[in-house]
C-alpha cells in the first residue's frame, strides 16, 4: 500500500521590518503552508507574498489564526474572552488569508490554529468547539489540521470537517497522545536522527511512541516542520529525503481521499 504524507509549514510570520524564518527555502520542500493571518505575526504585505510564493513553488496554502497576541506571538495562555468574541476574530482571520488567496487566484485548502490557542484547544472541549465553528462558519468545505488524541479532533468530526491528522518531528507525546508540555524534560526533540526515527514510526508503523514507552496508533496525513528553526530547510530536506527512501510519496494532504 501506497503511503502518501504531506509536509506542512508555518509561514509569513515576518512583520513590518522583522524577518521571521526562510520561507522562500522551506516552500522548495514542503507541500503545504499555513500562513499568519495577522493576529500573532504577519502582515497584509508578507501575507500577500506569502502567498505568491507559495503558488509560484504549486504548494498548498490554509489559515494560521492565533489568540491576538503580537506581542507574544500567539505563544501566551489567554483567557477570559467570550466565545463569540473569538468566534469572530477567528473568522476575521480566517476570511482575510481567504480573501488574500482569492485576489492571487490560490485558494485556501486548510486552516490551522496556532501556538497556545491550538495547545488550549486540544484540551479544552469548550474552546475546540469555537475554533471548529469558526471554520465551518467561513467554509465548511475547509480541511481542519488538528492533532489526533485532542478535543480539537474531536470537535471537527463532530461538526462534519474533513480532518488532517498532523504530527510533529521534533516534539515528544504522553502515553495519552498528548504533545508533551515544553516545561517538561524530553518535550523538544533535537537530534535529527531521532526526530527521523520517531517520524518512521508514526508514518511507516503508524504508532506514536510515548514518553511511556507505549504506541498509540495513528494515521498521519501532515507533519509539521517549524520555520523558524534554526537550520530549518536543512532538517526539512533531511527528513524529506528519509521518507521517501522508505516509499513515502510526498504530496498536499488536500488531495488525499
Amino acid at each position: 500500500m501506497t503511503i502518501t504524507l504531506d509536509l506542512n509549514c508555518d509561514m509569513g510570520e515576518s512583520f513590518g521590518a522583522y524577518t521571521v524564518g526562510d520561507d522562500a527555502a522551506m516552500l522548495d520542500l514542503v507541500t503545504s503552508a499555513n500562513v499568519a493571518c495577522g493576529f500573532h505575526a504577519g502582515d497584509p504585505v508578507v501575507m500577500r507574498r506569502t502567498i505568491q510564493l507559495a503558488k509560484e513553488a504549486g504548494v498548498a496554502i490554509g489559515a494560521h489564526p492565533s489568540f491576538m497576541d503580537l506581542y507574544g506571538f500567539g505563544r501566551r495562555r489567554i483567557s477570559g474572552e467570550r466565545p463569540e468574541d473569538l468566534e469572530a476574530q477567528l473568522i476575521y482571520q480566517i476570511a482575510a488569508i481567504q480573501g488574500m488567496a482569492a485576489v492571487e487566484g490560490h485558494p485556501i485548502t486548510h486552516v490551522k490554529t496556532h501556538g497556545a490557542l491550538a495547545n488550549m484547544a486540544a484540551a479544552d472541549a469548550d474552546l475546540a468547539v469555537v475554533c471548529a465553528r469558526a471554520v465551518a462558519a467561513v467554509d465548511p468545505s475547509l480541511i481542519y489540521v488538528s492533532l489526533p488524541y485532542s478535543e480539537s479532533y474531536t470537535a471537527a468530526e463532530k461538526l462534519g470537517l474533513k480532518v488532517a491528522c498532523e504530527i510533529y518531528a521534533d516534539r515528544s507525546y504522553t502515553d495519552a497522545g498528548q504533545l508533551t508540555p515544553r516545561n517538561q524534560p524530553g518535550a523538544v526533540i533535537h537530534e535529527i536522527a531521532q526526530s527521523t526515527d520517531q517520524v518512521l514510526e508514526m508514518v511507516v508503523n503508524k504508532r506514536i511512541p510515548t514518553t511511556g514507552g507505549q504506541f498509540l496508533p495513528v494515521d498521519p496525513a501532515t507533519l509539521c516542520i517549524h520555520g523558524d528553526t534554526m537550520g530549518a530547510p536543512q532538517i526539512a530536506a533531511s527528513l524529506r529525503d528519509a521518507l521517501e527512501q522508505n516509499g513515502v510519496t510526498i504530496a498536499p494532504f488536500a488531495s488525499r481521499p
